[in-house]
């Protein structure tokens, strides 16, 4: 399995590629890491040393990628996080190459736009290019409860309501979504549910809430999910596995009380899960 995979990189922490690269790795996928950023850590801490790189490197490195004869060999690209439309532009150039080196080649958008309680925090025209240009391109879309309600336009309260606006997000172009950190009015307080949609049908996956708030493991769940709907064909047991090896993460990080996801102390998380939870038809 091979996965192009074009998000930022942090020195010290894992969100992005430091976050989705070592996951895949860990699981046997052959991961071509493209950096759209190199920073010190993430902008979570408020300060932070690097440099944001060009569209034009990005294009540069995929080009050389499709030069060495790669790109037929691709299986799928992943995207995340998006500085600015033309980062947006030159990932969609990376689908397209690798699409016509081989048309069974997938697209997994991450729609980063914002989170409840916190709203929009990208940059202006992003929330609007993801919408427009990137998901109608993509196959699959990992939204989390906020960008799905900004996406489709649709409040997203209720199951039934949260299934339209999966259901309207599908209308856009992705066949699959996951909806992650999904808190709906029959959710309890201590849980937090995933829900997945693919060909007409829905599944939702409840587990413990944890007293945790880090980043990176929106990027890493992405990246699991991908590659076990990748292997599996189908959502369900995508969702189980890429959940169940999350909460197992994100349980080791709050045990130990790390700012940051403990990705390498807690990799056999990705391997086999500690507790396995389902996905239930809904």
């Amino acid at each position: 399995m091979n996965i192009l995979s074009i998000q930022s990189w942090v020195a010290y922490g894992h969100v992005g590629n430091a976050a989705a690269v070592f996951p895949l790795q860990r699981l046997g996928a052959e991961v071509w890491a493209v950096n759209t950023v190199q920073f010190s850590n993430h902008t979570g801490y408020g300060t932070w040393r690097g440099q944001v790189f060009g569209a034009g490197l990005v294009r540069d490195c995929v080009l050389g990628i499709e030069e060495r004869g790669a790109l037929a060999r691709c299986d799928a690209v992943l995207s995340g996080y998006m500085g600015d439309a033309a980062i947006g532009e030159a990932i969609l150039d990376a689908v397209a190459r690798t699409r016509a080196a081989n048309p069974a080649a997938v697209y997994c958008c991450d729609p980063v736009i914002g989170d409840v309680g916190r709203g929009v925090f990208v940059r202006p025209g992003i929330p609007e290019f993801l919408r427009d240009r990137a998901l109608p391109a993509a196959d699959l879309a990992t939204p989390n409860q906020f960008e799905l309600e900004w996406l489709t336009g649709r409040p997203v309260r209720s199951a039934a309501e949260a299934k339209d606006a999966v259901a309207a997000l599908q209308a856009l172009g992705p066949r699959c979504v996951l909806v992650t950190s999904l808190h709906l009015d029959d959710t309890p307080p201590d849980s937090i549910d995933l829900l997945a949609g693919e060909g007409g049908g829905f599944w939702r996956l409840r587990t413990p809430r944890l007293p945790i708030a880090v980043n990176g493991a929106g990027d890493a769940i992405t990246a699991l999910f991908l590659l076990h709907r990748l292997r599996s064909g189908a959502a369900p047991p995508a969702l189980s596995a890429a959940a169940s090896s999350i909460f197992g993460l994100l349980r080791r990080t709050a045990e130990a009380g790390s700012r940051e996801v403990l990705l390498v102390e807690a990799q056999e998380e990705f391997v086999a899960p500690s507790r396995v939870f389902a996905a239930e038809p809904c």
